[in-house]
């Protein structure tokens, strides 16, 4: 793929953790634990073949709503790769952020969190954005107070200035749900969407090249024709 034709943000609805374990007979918690290892092959992929910047969907702002067993070994889980993902995305050179409302987490998993970014503040191969507690209205509110509050007029350029992370080029949603569930909402606006029925503990670099092979089939207008782009090319 050239680099012409790669994306420079991609997004990614991490889905069916829990159906992947329920498939196995094993219990969610485990689904969730090969999620994370399908992360980590996901991000080193990705640093490789080029992406600029990754925003995977961690944790929802209604995830809440799930048992608080679950819930509780979520947070856990976290606090834990965030603390064995600092050497490795230091080596890649990806520098990593958390997005979202880090107000709900507790004082350790928000100071895990801070450690992380700071230590891999250096990298520049690669930005990964990890959406946590976060939702796509909450986003698009939060960036309206802030040029608010800044004395600003509210439109997109400004709002743009205040939302957690960039336009995105290409989202992914796994496990065959076609559905964005409130995610990157406003970032999202002119995404090239792509609907995998993998479920996420399974997905590898070959199902990340297919996606972005796809990509390259994709015509990008932005409002403009075919007819247009030919001519701005030639």
């Amino acid at each position: 793929m050239s680099a012409f034709s790669l994306p420079r943000h991609v997004a990614i609805i991490m889905d069916g953790n829990g159906r992947w374990a329920k498939n196995r007979f094993m219990p969610r918690a485990e689904g969730h634990r090969q999620g994370v290892l399908a992360l980590n092959r996901v991000v080193e992929h990705a640093a490789e073949v080029g992406i600029e910047r990754l925003t995977v969907f961690a944790f929802s702002s209604e995830n809440w709503r799930r048992p608080g067993a679950e819930v509780k070994m979520l947070m856990e889980l976290f606090a834990q790769s965030l603390s064995r993902w600092v050497k490795p995305l230091n080596e890649a050179g990806v520098r990593l952020r958390v997005i979202g409302d880090l107000t709900a987490f507790s004082d350790k998993l928000r100071e895990a969190i801070e450690f992380c970014e700071k230590e891999t503040s250096h990298g520049t191969r690669m930005e990964l954005n990890i959406a946590a507690n976060y939702g796509g209205q909450w986003d698009i509110c939060q960036a309206a107070q802030k040029a608010q509050v800044a004395g600003e007029t509210v439109t997109p350029e400004t709002m743009k200035k205040y939302l957690t992370t960039a336009d995105v080029d290409l989202l992914i949603r796994t496990g065959g749900e076609c559905r964005i569930s409130n995610f990157l909402l406003w970032q999202s606006a002119y995404a090239e969407i792509y609907f995998d029925s993998a479920l996420w503990p399974d997905y590898s670099a070959k199902e990340l090249d297919a996606a972005l092979s796809w990509y390259e089939t994709r015509e990008r207008r932005f409002g403009r024709t075919s007819e247009q782009l030919t001519s701005k090319a030639s």
